[in-house]
Protein backbone atom coordinates (compact mmCIF):
# COMPACT_ATOMS: atom_id res chain seq x y z
CA UNK A 1 0.00 0.00 0.00
CA UNK A 2 3.12 2.62 0.72
CA UNK A 3 4.13 2.68 -3.33
CA UNK A 4 0.42 3.97 -3.06
CA UNK A 5 0.50 6.05 -0.92
CA UNK A 6 3.51 7.60 -2.47
CA UNK A 7 2.20 7.97 -5.68
CA UNK A 8 -1.06 10.34 -4.44
CA UNK A 9 0.63 12.29 -1.94
CA UNK A 10 3.45 13.36 -5.11
CA UNK A 11 0.33 13.66 -7.38
CA UNK A 12 -0.97 15.55 -4.96
CA UNK A 13 1.60 18.28 -4.12
CA UNK A 14 2.31 18.33 -7.69
CA UNK A 15 -1.94 19.47 -8.29
CA UNK A 16 -1.40 21.58 -5.38
CA UNK A 17 1.34 23.05 -7.00
CA UNK A 18 0.36 23.41 -10.63
CA UNK A 19 -3.30 24.53 -10.20
CA UNK A 20 -2.99 28.01 -9.36
CA UNK A 21 -0.55 28.58 -12.15
CA UNK A 22 -2.41 27.17 -15.02
CA UNK A 23 -5.64 28.77 -13.25
CA UNK A 24 -2.82 32.15 -14.27
CA UNK A 25 -2.53 30.92 -17.42
CA UNK A 26 -6.17 30.73 -18.37
CA UNK A 27 -7.17 34.23 -16.54
CA UNK A 28 -4.25 35.85 -19.02
CA UNK A 29 -5.95 33.82 -21.74
CA UNK A 30 -9.15 34.84 -21.69
CA UNK A 31 -10.56 31.45 -20.89
CA UNK A 32 -13.18 31.56 -18.95
CA UNK A 33 -16.02 30.10 -17.90
CA UNK A 34 -18.88 33.04 -18.07
CA UNK A 35 -21.91 32.63 -16.05
CA UNK A 36 -25.04 32.51 -17.23
CA UNK A 37 -28.83 31.30 -16.32
CA UNK A 38 -28.03 27.65 -16.44
CA UNK A 39 -25.31 27.71 -14.02
CA UNK A 40 -24.68 28.23 -10.77
CA UNK A 41 -21.91 30.64 -10.63
CA UNK A 42 -22.17 34.32 -10.98
CA UNK A 43 -18.90 35.38 -12.00
CA UNK A 44 -16.40 34.29 -14.53
CA UNK A 45 -14.60 31.73 -13.12
CA UNK A 46 -11.35 30.42 -15.11
CA UNK A 47 -11.64 27.00 -16.99
CA UNK A 48 -8.69 24.01 -17.52
CA UNK A 49 -7.96 23.67 -14.30
CA UNK A 50 -8.17 20.09 -15.40
CA UNK A 51 -4.63 20.73 -17.11
CA UNK A 52 -3.47 20.38 -13.44
CA UNK A 53 -4.88 17.36 -12.91
CA UNK A 54 -3.44 15.91 -16.07
CA UNK A 55 -0.09 16.69 -15.53
CA UNK A 56 0.09 15.81 -11.40
CA UNK A 57 -1.19 12.43 -12.78
CA UNK A 58 1.61 12.39 -15.80
CA UNK A 59 4.41 13.46 -13.53
CA UNK A 60 3.86 11.06 -10.60
CA UNK A 61 3.25 8.27 -13.01
CA UNK A 62 6.60 9.30 -14.79
CA UNK A 63 8.28 9.06 -11.38
CA UNK A 64 7.11 5.81 -9.65
CA UNK A 65 5.05 4.08 -12.05
CA UNK A 66 5.82 0.34 -12.99
CA UNK A 67 7.69 0.15 -16.51
CA UNK A 68 6.73 -3.19 -16.96
CA UNK A 69 2.95 -2.78 -18.14
CA UNK A 70 4.47 -0.85 -21.44
CA UNK A 71 1.48 -1.66 -24.05
CA UNK A 72 -1.36 -0.94 -21.61
CA UNK A 73 0.47 2.41 -19.96
CA UNK A 74 1.00 3.56 -23.40
CA UNK A 75 -2.95 2.50 -24.59
CA UNK A 76 -4.12 4.02 -21.26
CA UNK A 77 -1.94 7.69 -21.80
CA UNK A 78 -3.09 8.30 -25.37
CA UNK A 79 -6.31 7.78 -24.88
CA UNK A 80 -6.40 9.92 -22.19
CA UNK A 81 -4.27 12.75 -23.75
CA UNK A 82 -6.45 12.35 -26.92
CA UNK A 83 -9.75 13.24 -25.14
CA UNK A 84 -8.08 15.84 -22.28
CA UNK A 85 -6.75 17.43 -25.60
CA UNK A 86 -10.11 17.80 -27.20
CA UNK A 87 -11.34 18.98 -24.05
CA UNK A 88 -8.92 21.94 -24.14
CA UNK A 89 -10.08 22.76 -27.53
CA UNK A 90 -13.46 22.72 -26.51
CA UNK A 91 -12.58 25.01 -23.43
CA UNK A 92 -10.80 27.14 -24.92
CA UNK A 93 -12.58 27.65 -28.61
CA UNK A 94 -15.42 25.46 -28.27
CA UNK A 95 -16.99 22.23 -30.27
CA UNK A 96 -19.54 20.64 -31.26
CA UNK A 97 -20.46 17.48 -29.11
CA UNK A 98 -20.43 15.05 -32.29
CA UNK A 99 -17.12 15.94 -32.56
CA UNK A 100 -16.14 15.45 -28.84
CA UNK A 101 -17.85 12.10 -29.28
CA UNK A 102 -15.94 10.97 -31.79
CA UNK A 103 -12.67 11.80 -30.31
CA UNK A 104 -13.86 9.42 -27.67
CA UNK A 105 -14.58 6.87 -29.23
CA UNK A 106 -11.07 6.77 -31.23
CA UNK A 107 -9.37 7.35 -27.69
CA UNK A 108 -11.47 4.01 -26.70
CA UNK A 109 -10.74 2.40 -30.04
CA UNK A 110 -6.92 2.95 -28.51
CA UNK A 111 -7.45 1.29 -25.53
CA UNK A 112 -8.72 -1.40 -26.81
CA UNK A 113 -5.59 -1.83 -29.56
CA UNK A 114 -3.40 -1.88 -26.61
CA UNK A 115 -5.48 -4.57 -24.86
CA UNK A 116 -7.21 -3.30 -22.11
CA UNK A 117 -10.72 -4.25 -22.94
CA UNK A 118 -13.30 -5.90 -21.50
CA UNK A 119 -13.18 -9.41 -21.02
CA UNK A 120 -16.93 -11.59 -20.52
CA UNK A 121 -17.57 -13.31 -23.65
CA UNK A 122 -14.31 -13.31 -25.52
CA UNK A 123 -15.22 -11.93 -28.60
CA UNK A 124 -16.73 -9.22 -30.06
CA UNK A 125 -19.41 -8.75 -27.49
CA UNK A 126 -16.72 -7.18 -25.74
CA UNK A 127 -15.24 -4.39 -28.09
CA UNK A 128 -18.87 -3.58 -28.25
CA UNK A 129 -19.11 -3.01 -24.41
CA UNK A 130 -15.51 -1.66 -23.95
CA UNK A 131 -16.55 1.30 -26.10
CA UNK A 132 -20.01 1.49 -24.37
CA UNK A 133 -18.53 1.57 -21.40
CA UNK A 134 -15.16 3.79 -22.30
CA UNK A 135 -17.87 6.51 -23.89
CA UNK A 136 -20.34 6.14 -21.29
CA UNK A 137 -17.96 7.04 -18.32
CA UNK A 138 -15.71 9.42 -20.05
CA UNK A 139 -19.35 11.54 -20.92
CA UNK A 140 -20.56 10.49 -17.70
CA UNK A 141 -18.02 12.46 -15.55
CA UNK A 142 -18.14 15.43 -18.52
CA UNK A 143 -22.00 15.80 -17.66
CA UNK A 144 -21.55 15.22 -13.78
CA UNK A 145 -19.08 18.42 -13.51
CA UNK A 146 -21.73 20.99 -13.19
CA UNK A 147 -21.64 22.31 -9.33
CA UNK A 148 -17.97 23.10 -7.37
CA UNK A 149 -16.07 20.29 -6.54
CA UNK A 150 -18.55 17.60 -7.45
CA UNK A 151 -16.80 15.89 -10.53
CA UNK A 152 -13.16 16.02 -8.22
CA UNK A 153 -14.31 14.84 -5.48
CA UNK A 154 -16.54 11.57 -6.89
CA UNK A 155 -13.44 10.65 -8.63
CA UNK A 156 -11.47 11.15 -5.56
CA UNK A 157 -13.78 8.87 -3.68
CA UNK A 158 -14.18 6.21 -6.90
CA UNK A 159 -10.04 6.61 -6.91
CA UNK A 160 -10.03 5.96 -3.51
CA UNK A 161 -12.19 2.51 -3.55
CA UNK A 162 -10.22 1.23 -6.92
CA UNK A 163 -7.03 1.78 -4.90
CA UNK A 164 -8.03 -0.08 -2.44
CA UNK A 165 -9.64 -2.88 -3.83
CA UNK A 166 -5.92 -3.09 -6.13
CA UNK A 167 -3.85 -3.30 -3.22
CA UNK A 168 -6.29 -5.86 -1.37
CA UNK A 169 -5.86 -8.24 -4.70
CA UNK A 170 -2.01 -7.15 -5.73
CA UNK A 171 -2.87 -5.16 -8.55
CA UNK A 172 0.25 -2.97 -9.22
CA UNK A 173 -0.46 -1.30 -12.46
CA UNK A 174 -4.79 -0.21 -11.52
CA UNK A 175 -3.22 1.01 -7.99
CA UNK A 176 -1.18 3.53 -9.42
CA UNK A 177 -3.07 4.60 -11.55
CA UNK A 178 -6.43 5.09 -9.06
CA UNK A 179 -4.12 6.88 -6.52
CA UNK A 180 -2.30 9.13 -8.81
CA UNK A 181 -5.67 10.13 -10.28
CA UNK A 182 -6.58 10.50 -6.87
CA UNK A 183 -3.96 12.42 -5.44
CA UNK A 184 -4.26 15.03 -8.65
CA UNK A 185 -7.66 15.62 -7.62
CA UNK A 186 -7.52 16.08 -3.53
CA UNK A 187 -5.03 18.40 -4.66
CA UNK A 188 -7.20 20.47 -7.97
CA UNK A 189 -10.34 20.30 -4.88
CA UNK A 190 -8.04 22.90 -2.80
CA UNK A 191 -9.29 25.22 -5.41
CA UNK A 192 -12.17 23.87 -6.88
CA UNK A 193 -14.12 23.58 -3.67
CA UNK A 194 -17.10 25.97 -3.05
CA UNK A 195 -17.25 28.71 -3.94
CA UNK A 196 -14.51 27.56 -6.99
CA UNK A 197 -11.29 29.68 -7.68
CA UNK A 198 -10.85 27.57 -11.07
CA UNK A 199 -12.68 24.90 -12.81
CA UNK A 200 -11.54 21.46 -14.75
CA UNK A 201 -13.60 22.08 -17.37
CA UNK A 202 -13.68 19.81 -19.98
CA UNK A 203 -9.81 19.20 -20.61
CA UNK A 204 -10.50 17.54 -16.39
CA UNK A 205 -14.01 16.04 -17.02
CA UNK A 206 -12.76 13.77 -20.26
CA UNK A 207 -10.05 13.17 -18.55
CA UNK A 208 -11.42 11.77 -15.45
CA UNK A 209 -14.11 9.98 -16.97
CA UNK A 210 -11.51 8.11 -19.36
CA UNK A 211 -9.14 7.00 -16.81
CA UNK A 212 -11.61 5.60 -14.08
CA UNK A 213 -13.47 3.96 -17.13
CA UNK A 214 -9.75 2.20 -17.95
CA UNK A 215 -8.92 1.54 -14.14
CA UNK A 216 -12.34 0.15 -13.61
CA UNK A 217 -11.60 -2.36 -17.15
CA UNK A 218 -8.44 -3.36 -15.71
CA UNK A 219 -9.62 -4.46 -12.14
CA UNK A 220 -10.03 -8.10 -11.93
CA UNK A 221 -10.40 -10.40 -9.10
CA UNK A 222 -8.94 -14.41 -10.11
CA UNK A 223 -10.07 -15.72 -6.97
CA UNK A 224 -14.19 -14.81 -7.87
CA UNK A 225 -16.11 -15.07 -10.65
CA UNK A 226 -16.10 -12.31 -13.60
CA UNK A 227 -19.93 -13.20 -13.76
CA UNK A 228 -19.86 -11.03 -10.38
CA UNK A 229 -17.07 -9.07 -10.31
CA UNK A 230 -18.71 -7.17 -13.63
CA UNK A 231 -20.65 -5.18 -11.03
CA UNK A 232 -17.94 -3.97 -8.90
CA UNK A 233 -16.96 -0.97 -11.09
CA UNK A 234 -20.58 -0.32 -12.15
CA UNK A 235 -21.16 0.01 -8.17
CA UNK A 236 -18.01 2.39 -7.57
CA UNK A 237 -19.18 4.23 -10.73
CA UNK A 238 -22.97 4.28 -9.69
CA UNK A 239 -23.57 7.71 -9.09
CA UNK A 240 -22.62 9.71 -12.32
CA UNK A 241 -24.12 6.83 -14.13
CA UNK A 242 -27.42 7.32 -12.15
CA UNK A 243 -27.13 11.25 -12.96
CA UNK A 244 -26.23 10.80 -16.60
CA UNK A 245 -29.08 8.22 -16.67
CA UNK A 246 -31.30 10.91 -15.15
CA UNK A 247 -30.54 13.59 -17.73
CA UNK A 248 -30.92 11.43 -20.20
CA UNK A 249 -34.09 10.26 -19.26
CA UNK A 250 -35.15 13.75 -18.49
CA UNK A 251 -34.02 15.57 -21.47
CA UNK A 252 -35.66 12.54 -24.08
CA UNK A 253 -39.51 13.67 -22.14
CA UNK A 254 -39.41 17.10 -23.02
CA UNK A 255 -38.16 15.94 -26.40
CA UNK A 256 -34.62 17.95 -26.09
CA UNK A 257 -31.31 16.11 -27.11
CA UNK A 258 -29.21 15.19 -24.43
CA UNK A 259 -25.85 15.37 -25.70
CA UNK A 260 -26.50 19.46 -26.69
CA UNK A 261 -29.18 20.17 -24.22
CA UNK A 262 -27.45 21.66 -21.26
CA UNK A 263 -29.87 22.53 -18.33
CA UNK A 264 -29.76 22.31 -14.45
CA UNK A 265 -31.86 18.64 -14.21
CA UNK A 266 -28.94 17.39 -12.97
CA UNK A 267 -28.82 14.77 -9.94
CA UNK A 268 -26.91 17.67 -7.67
CA UNK A 269 -29.40 20.47 -8.93
CA UNK A 270 -32.16 18.87 -7.98
CA UNK A 271 -30.59 18.06 -4.61
CA UNK A 272 -29.37 21.58 -4.13
CA UNK A 273 -33.39 22.39 -4.99
CA UNK A 274 -34.29 19.81 -2.00
CA UNK A 275 -31.55 20.71 0.52
CA UNK A 276 -31.49 24.48 -0.31
CA UNK A 277 -27.25 24.22 -0.46
CA UNK A 278 -25.00 23.51 -3.26
CA UNK A 279 -23.01 22.48 -0.48
CA UNK A 280 -24.80 19.49 1.09
CA UNK A 281 -25.61 18.27 -2.45
CA UNK A 282 -22.41 17.99 -3.17
CA UNK A 283 -21.25 16.08 -0.23
CA UNK A 284 -24.39 13.73 -0.69
CA UNK A 285 -23.00 12.76 -3.65
CA UNK A 286 -19.86 11.88 -2.11
CA UNK A 287 -21.78 9.82 0.62
CA UNK A 288 -23.95 7.55 -2.00
CA UNK A 289 -20.54 6.71 -3.71
CA UNK A 290 -18.89 5.99 -0.74
CA UNK A 291 -21.98 3.63 0.06
CA UNK A 292 -21.87 1.82 -3.16
CA UNK A 293 -18.23 1.60 -2.95
CA UNK A 294 -18.36 -0.15 0.58
CA UNK A 295 -21.31 -2.30 -1.50
CA UNK A 296 -18.17 -2.94 -4.42
CA UNK A 297 -15.93 -4.55 -1.56
CA UNK A 298 -18.42 -6.74 -0.21
CA UNK A 299 -18.83 -8.36 -3.69
CA UNK A 300 -15.42 -9.34 -3.75
CA UNK A 301 -15.87 -11.90 -1.71
CA UNK A 302 -19.96 -12.86 -2.11
CA UNK A 303 -21.23 -15.58 -4.06
CA UNK A 304 -23.43 -15.79 -6.36
CA UNK A 305 -27.23 -15.49 -4.64
CA UNK A 306 -25.35 -12.77 -2.03
CA UNK A 307 -24.57 -10.58 -5.79
CA UNK A 308 -27.90 -10.79 -7.41
CA UNK A 309 -29.59 -9.58 -4.41
CA UNK A 310 -26.90 -6.82 -3.97
CA UNK A 311 -27.24 -5.97 -7.79
CA UNK A 312 -31.08 -6.27 -7.29
CA UNK A 313 -31.16 -3.80 -4.83
CA UNK A 314 -28.77 -0.98 -6.07
CA UNK A 315 -31.05 -1.31 -9.47
CA UNK A 316 -34.40 -1.02 -7.66
CA UNK A 317 -33.02 2.01 -5.63
CA UNK A 318 -31.74 3.43 -9.01
CA UNK A 319 -35.31 3.07 -10.49
CA UNK A 320 -36.86 4.32 -7.09
CA UNK A 321 -34.51 7.18 -7.23
CA UNK A 322 -35.00 7.97 -11.01
CA UNK A 323 -39.19 7.82 -10.28
CA UNK A 324 -38.77 10.03 -7.74
CA UNK A 325 -36.93 12.80 -9.07
CA UNK A 326 -38.13 12.67 -12.46
CA UNK A 327 -41.87 11.65 -12.01
CA UNK A 328 -43.13 12.87 -8.43
CA UNK A 329 -40.79 15.71 -7.67
CA UNK A 330 -41.83 19.32 -9.22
Amino acid sequence: MSPFLLMAASALVIAIGGTPLVRYAAMQLGILDQPSERKVHRAPVPLMGGAAIYLAFIAALAVWGERSYVNEVVGIFVGATLVSLIGALDDSRGVGSYLKLAFQIAAACILILSGVQVRLFNGFLDIVLTLLWVVGITNAFNLLDNMDGLSAGVATVASAFFTLLAAMSGQYLVGTLAAALGGACVGFLVYNWNPARVFMGDTGSLFLGFLLAAVGIKLRFPANSASITWMIPVLILALPIFDTSLVFLSRLRRGKNPLTTPGKDHLSHRLASLTGSQREAVLLCYLVTGATGLASIFLTQANLQEAAIVGLAALVLALFALWKLEFREK
